[in-house]
């Protein structure tokens, strides 16, 4: 058996975890200069009217904050992977909802910021582009671990 096994008590630290791993996504927004929308939404001061965007941020920043995704999308696709009874938990906080609602505003963004700027050295582009597909691939494996585990399986059982 896995530690959720023999402590069921750690389905409530995980549930209690989920709002700060989708604070991470929230985080990658601002940085980006992005919305995000529906019910995790948080109202926008005025006077933080965002200039900063992915296509204009330091590089060593949108690296920065390529790695970060990277790291996330691999860990949340790697936890679900060996542990697909999580999906049930992750699901009660509209995950799916929210990782599409996200993959739909950022990826196309970090993807363009990575694509238009010059790089002085071009293998830095080359691990750039690698990390966010990387990323992508990964986000679309937990939407896919995720739709079948909460949808498809109880309707096979």
């Amino acid at each position: 058996g896995n530690i959720f096994t023999q402590q069921p008590s750690y389905f409530s630290d995980l549930d209690e975890t989920l709002p700060t791993v989708l604070q991470v996504f929230n985080n990658i927004l601002h940085k980006c200069g992005l919305q995000c929308e529906g019910a995790s939404a948080q109202p926008q001061k005025l006077e933080e009217k965002v200039s900063v965007t992915a296509g204009n941020m330091p590089l060593q920043e949108l690296k920065d904050i390529v790695l970060y995704l990277c790291d996330t999308c691999t860990t949340l696709w790697a936890f679900l992977d060996v542990f697909p009874l999580a999906c049930q938990t992750f699901q009660k906080h509209e995950f799916c909802y929210r990782l599409a609602s996200f993959y739909e505003l950022a990826i196309p963004e970090l993807e363009s910021a990575i694509k238009k700027r010059y790089y002085e050295d071009n293998s830095v582009f080359a691990d750039l582009w690698r990390r966010i597909s990387h990323s992508r691939k990964k986000m679309m494996e937990v939407f896919h671990i995720l739709i079948n585990q909460v949808c498809l399986q109880p309707i096979l059982e």
